[in-house]
């Protein structure tokens, strides 16, 4: 009896949807019979070992070492489903229907990386915009690609040199725009990963790093804002915006916020002192003189903001970068900031978030594979606070 066996790093499905190794399945050549009793003992010889095909090497045994390697294989196959993931990916450019849920090879940590089992992962407009080509001039994919920058999840393993973590640990991270994050595995430097806020569960912390993070570094790191300036945030209902209101009134800064007529009474509930309805007033006839604004628009809600800004202060926007002809006509600076990873700046939040003073809000939490539903609803530009989908 001659068998051939040969293991490939993805998966698909045969006809009776048995799992059987990508394009380099295992196969029987010569004596294989089905109906036999000693291979019916063995559930994968029966149901993923190809019977009548032609391989491409030999191992020739009697009975006895034949039982040993049946036994052997399916040990090893076994272990080598553990190490298979589920994962939404995109193989081009397109709109939400491009989204597929696929099983593939889950990564492995190195040097000074942890693998996170991922529970929750939350969804940003840069993923709707980075799958539908959008950036692709200054931040092409490479497919397939992973989407997804938020997750929270377990420590499962850590690499060489990490430090801080260690298996069965609770954190959450920014993936950062190389993404991953829509999957049942994402691996993520130990610098950029932090503690779990430990008064919320994974669908709530999901919903902070990318969001959290660039307020965070837009409003302390870029703009400076301090106690007893005033500031206007656009779209403070939004993943961004709900987080820079509850940071600057943290941080005892006037806050004025830009919402639709929907979301006013929510503003109030984020603590805002001035809150805008741009839908039946143009923001810039009510604020004048703040030291600091926040775009998370920008286009013509950006241009009109220098209006708002007193001599001196500063427009920082998340979105564009803004006109800096503008910015010397009114005598302010302007600044385009994208923001990165920090694992210091999540333990600061998560400070803020267990003293109460901060709070997350979901508006939407789906199943992992509902990720081209959650990027319709995120693309639709009027969601409150942020998408979450559930993964474990």
């Amino acid at each position: 009896m001659d068998v051939i066996l040969t293991i490939g790093s993805e998966l698909s499905a045969n006809s009776q949807g048995v799992q059987v190794a990508g394009q380099a399945r295992s196969r029987i050549k010569g004596h294989c019979n089905p109906k036999a009793n000693w291979v019916r003992k063995f559930h994968y010889a029966e149901k993923a070992w190809q019977c009548k095909e032609h391989g491409i090497g030999r191992i020739r045994g009697n009975e006895r070492i034949w039982f040993q390697m049946v036994a052997g294989t399916t040990q090893t196959i076994n272990e080598s489903k553990q190490m298979i993931m589920k994962a939404m990916r995109i193989h081009q450019y397109g709109g939400p229907e491009v989204l597929a849920q696929v099983e593939m090879q889950r990564p492995a940590p190195g040097v000074n990386e942890v693998l996170i089992k991922v529970h929750a992962a939350s969804v940003n407009p840069f993923d709707w915009k980075a799958r539908a080509g959008y950036v692709k001039e200054f931040f092409p994919l490479t497919f397939p690609a992973t989407l997804g920058s938020d997750v929270s999840g377990t420590v499962e393993e850590v690499g060489p040199g990490v430090a801080r973590f260690k298996r069965g640990d609770e954190v959450y991270a920014s993936l950062g725009l190389e993404g991953g994050g829509y999957a049942e595995y994402a691996v993520a430097k130990e610098a950029i990963v932090a503690e779990k806020p430990g008064t919320l569960d994974h669908v709530q912390a999901a919903a902070v790093p990318t969001g959290g993070i660039t307020a965070w570094q837009a409003l302390f790191e870029v703009a400076q804002l301090r106690a007893g300036q005033k500031v206007l945030i656009h779209a403070a209902a939004g993943g961004v915006g709900n987080f820079a209101v509850q940071f600057a009134k943290a941080k005892g800064a006037y806050v004025i916020g830009t919402a639709s007529s929907r979301n006013q009474a929510f503003l109030v509930e984020l603590g805002v002192d001035k809150a805008v309805d741009y839908q039946k007033t143009r923001f810039e006839d009510v604020v004048h003189e703040a030291d600091v604004v926040l775009d998370t628009i920008g286009g013509d809600t950006q241009e009109r903001s220098f209006k708002a800004l007193k001599k001196g202060g500063i427009l920082v926007s998340i979105v564009q970068p803004p006109s800096q002809e503008l910015a010397t006509k009114y005598g302010v600076r302007a600044l385009f900031y994208g923001g990165h990873p920090s694992s210091s700046n999540l333990a600061e939040i998560a400070k803020l978030i267990d003293a109460g003073k901060v709070k997350t809000v979901v508006e939407t939490v789906l199943p992992l594979e509902e990720a081209p539903r959650a990027h319709e609803l995120s693309q639709s530009g009027h969601v409150r606070g942020k998408i979450v989908l559930k993964v474990a």
